[in-house]
């Protein structure tokens, strides 16, 4: 099982996962970016090979993945940037995020893993996965021994929950709710899915990750108090760096005020440490 968000739960802090596209900012640019976030105690960094017309990404996301595509950037010169950055990182991990359709389908899936393993990615997290396409895609990650990051939003059927929980190897990331990235949370707050990231601990051993509507320090607080050891934080990054780009400040300064504003809460309870469990094997 990969190593997400230990240092946080040793110090019973939520950790931290901030989403962004390869090449938005250019490769280069995100090279300082990443290097900035390992320094600063960020512990995950969820990097998309961009992809256009996501169904499931609002228009800030939507623009950042266009600009990517535009600066040449696909599978191949992602997997390329993560093999030059991973070896001087000290604590942040990357998990790779690549839709299906887009990136994955035309190539077998004993192929796709071993390259993301190989590039020294941390897990992978595969969009638009079809149903026909699981049993050889979670085989295939076994294989190669590459961490799975998994997805279930709080309304998912019960037989849904229990396959991403049975498969998430890497972390479960909870989408906090249907709609597109960017958008406002329900009543309540983040902190009403409680319920729901309790239910999960009896199905995986594997830390849970909320996001979608995460954006601010209050947010990250509501998440802690649902008992999920991370939040993941998306669409008001790249706003940030969007910011930056359209008024020539350096993108690198402004997304390391953006995530040192967030804070990192005290979680709500204790989480397990050094491969500890809230339950007991099965």
């Amino acid at each position: 099982m990969a190593d997400f968000f230990t240092e946080a739960r040793t110090r019973d802090e939520l950790g931290l996962a901030v989403f962004l596209n390869a090449g938005d900012p250019p490769l280069p640019v995100l090279a300082d970016c990443v290097a900035m976030l390992d320094e600063s105690g960020v512990d995950c960094l969820e990097l998309a090979v961009p992809f256009p017309d996501s169904p499931t990404d609002g228009p800030v996301v939507r623009r950042s993945a266009d600009r990517a595509l535009a600066e040449g950037v696909a599978l191949a010169e992602t997997l390329a940037f993560v093999e030059a950055v991973r070896p001087s990182l000290k604590r942040l991990r990357i998990a790779l995020l690549a839709d299906w359709s887009h990136s994955l389908r035309t190539s077998p899936p004993a192929a796709y893993a071993r390259a993301v393993a190989d590039s020294g990615a941390d897990a992978l997290l595969v969009h638009g996965l079809p149903p026909r396409a699981r049993a050889a895609h979670h085989e295939a990650l076994r294989e190669a021994g590459l961490p799975e990051v998994t997805t279930c939003y709080p309304a998912s059927p019960p037989a849904t929950v229990a396959e991403a929980a049975a498969h998430a190897t890497g972390y479960l990331y909870v989408v906090a709710r249907y709609g597109r990235s960017g958008g406002g949370t329900s009543p309540g707050g983040h902190a009403g899915l409680a319920p729901f990231v309790g239910a999960l601990r009896d199905l995986t051993a594997s830390p849970i990750a909320v996001g979608f509507g995460v954006s601010t320090a209050e947010d990250l607080a509501s998440v802690a108090l649902s008992g999920a050891d991370a939040a993941i934080v998306g669409s008001a990054g790249v706003s940030a760096l969007e910011r930056a780009r359209e008024t020539g400040a350096d993108p690198v300064n402004a997304y390391r005020s953006f995530t040192a504003a967030l804070g990192r809460p005290c979680t709500a309870v204790p989480r397990p440490r050094g491969g500890e469990r809230d339950h007991p094997e099965p």
